[in-house]
């Protein structure tokens, strides 16, 4: 490594600050708060763990919020294990699927559940007390037609309070949901073990 001269600190000190005065000027314009609809999607690994991530953040600041799952009912995972087990006083947690499409089998029974569990959706969006409501996996229930796209996006423009957040997550984002959606992240596959035969682990999947 090359031993830096005065000079280059000095270049150097003086670029970053050029930078952060840039940066402030940027900062200083944004000065609104709102309740954002965030959308994570895409065939990476990542979408409910990032989402997760929020709902904790929430829970570290002391804020109400609260979780419904469209599909992974049928399986335990630690962060429902962990919310149930330390923290229902601030994070409503609803599990209303009963596992994934293919090990139901049963398109009325499946259409059945993610529509009560829309309605409690519904239902924990409305309530000012919350400022964070996770939907995981809605996207699926979406795609399947179990949920009706147009309701979704009807209630999300028209009902939710301003202050609100609502996190939807799972692959295959419709395209009306992006459209009104304030953050979409996709994520990318790039490599995943399960396809060198390795199967889902603890605390890396659930």
């Amino acid at each position: 490594m090359t031993e830096e001269t005065p000079q280059d600190l000095e270049r150097h000190a003086m670029k970053m600050a050029k930078k952060k005065a840039a940066r402030d000027k940027i900062m200083a314009t944004k000065t609104d708060k709102k309740g954002l609809i965030i959308v994570h999607t895409g065939k990476g690994k990542g979408k409910s763990s990032a989402a997760f991530g929020m709902i904790f953040r929430c829970i570290a600041h002391d804020m109400q919020c609260a979780v419904v799952q469209f599909i992974k009912g049928g399986m335990s995972t630690g962060e429902r294990d962990l919310i149930l087990a330390k923290f229902t006083d601030t994070c409503a947690f609803h599990t209303m699927g009963e596992g994934f499409t293919w090990e139901t089998q049963d398109k009325s029974r499946d259409t059945e559940m993610a529509q009560a569990a829309w309605e409690k959706a519904k239902e924990l969006i409305r309530d000012p007390a919350n400022t964070m409501v996770l939907l995981d996996e809605i996207n699926i229930a979406i795609r399947y037609d179990y949920v009706d796209i147009k309701d979704v996006v009807e209630f999300l423009a028209t009902e939710k309070p301003d202050l609100t957040h609502v996190v939807l997550t799972g692959r295959n984002a419709h395209d009306d949901l992006i459209e009104i959606a304030d953050l979409v992240t996709e994520m990318e596959l790039v490599k995943h073990p399960f396809r060198a035969g390795i199967k889902a682990q603890i605390g890396v999947e659930f």
